[in-house]
């Protein structure tokens, strides 16, 4: 029985930084199929349901406190990696195809929702899902945090991501296969424009941990500090916006063209979802078959509404294939959608994938205060 903060904290990190050990040094396939996030959920909720570990009043301290901080610290780091420079120097069926997506993705929600008659005890769950497919997983967490959802309904959304992501990545894959007969069908041209040296610069040049970590944590106890003091709907949103805005304005300095935050970043991501994951507990996972479901008839709307756009605005199917997974797969997928049209068009994913870092947040929140309004 784990009953003191020390074992606590040394669990969380121990199997954390193991998991990702094996996903990024031995790189094996099995991340391929099942995300160290979810797997580093699945582990920790497996604990947690076990009752391994007792949530004495110290432990609770300490998971709140260490909870905020990472999240606010990992939050600015992965805004460092924004480079609007590189976003709007892109062509205008891309950016086009971009605003489409996101616009999209929030009208199927808010339809699914009405398809499906739920009510705003499943507005956490989705509000949560849609950040992820609007951004990524640090969203994902950012916007769990703000609606104060449940572990167990951060462990559903999860679950919808994992298995509606894989299926929507494949499906994208495969018409790839027939872009230019579905140009055809859309009256669209080929996309030929290439951009060179646009994404984030983060990856060259020596790793500054050390810099990166003090910075971050600096910014963690300025935006917890301010959070109690400003507060915007509640203090958690509170932190998270002052948090996203001051890494937005870190994106604009050097800090951007330093090597390391993306792998920091990472780390703490890692250790938020072993985080809340051990305060879950399995048998609270009922109807998740009905949930996936729901998942799926979102992508179907998304995609009967960006093809009839296309339709219209005469947009390729690359175009709006790598915006689209842009915001549902995220930097890890965009890039490989974009290298089957031509590698030489890499950039374009991985620079639509890091605005989702700054799209996914503030879009979620608002589905939210939407879905809040209407059910």
């Amino acid at each position: 029985m784990i009953d003191t903060s020390f074992e606590y904290l040394l669990l969380i990190c121990s199997i954390s930084v193991f998991i990702g050990f094996l996903e990024f040094k031995l790189k094996l396939k099995v991340f391929k199929y099942l995300p160290a996030i979810v797997l580093i959920y699945i582990i920790f909720m497996i604990i947690g349901s076990n009752d391994l570990i007792s949530f004495t009043d110290q432990i609770k301290d300490n998971y709140t406190n260490l909870k905020n901080n990472l999240l606010s610290a990992m939050l600015f780091l992965f805004m460092l990696q924004i480079d609007f420079k590189s976003f709007f120097s892109l062509s205008k069926k891309i950016l086009l195809s971009y605003f489409f997506s996101v616009i999209s993705i929030v009208l199927a929600f808010i339809i699914m929702f009405t398809i499906f008659s739920y009510s705003s005890s499943q507005i956490g769950i989705f509000s949560t899902l849609a950040a992820s497919w609007l951004g990524g997983s640090a969203n994902m967490i950012a916007i769990a945090s703000a609606l104060k959802v449940s572990e167990e309904d951060l462990g559903i959304a999860l679950v919808i991501d994992t298995i509606n992501y894989s299926l929507w990545f494949t499906f994208l894959l495969f018409l790839s296969k027939y872009s230019s007969k579905i140009n055809r069908f859309l009256g669209a041209s080929e996309q030929t424009k290439v951009l060179e040296n646009i994404g984030c610069s983060c990856t060259i040049g020596a790793k500054k941990y050390y810099l990166f970590l003090a910075i971050s944590l600096v910014v963690a106890f300025f935006s917890v500090s301010v959070s109690k003091i400003f507060i915007i709907y509640s203090s958690s949103t509170s932190m998270i916006l002052i948090a996203t805005t001051l890494g937005i304005i870190g994106s604009f300095t050097r800090l951007k063209t330093i090597n390391g935050s993306n792998d920091l970043a990472t780390s703490m991501l890692y250790i938020l979802i072993a985080l809340i994951a051990s305060k879950a507990h399995i048998e609270s996972f009922s109807n998740l078959y009905v949930y996936v479901f729901a998942g799926f008839v979102v992508l179907l709307i998304h995609a009967f509404i960006m093809f009839t756009l296309a339709k219209i605005f005469k947009l390729d199917m690359f175009s709006i294939g790598v915006s689209s997974l842009a915001n549902i797969g995220g930097i890890a997928s965009a890039p490989i959608l974009a290298s089957t049209y031509n590698k030489a068009l890499i950039p374009f994913g991985v620079v639509l994938a890091l605005m989702g870092y700054l799209v996914g947040t503030f879009v979620a929140l608002f589905l939210a205060y939407i879905l809040k309004v209407l059910f």
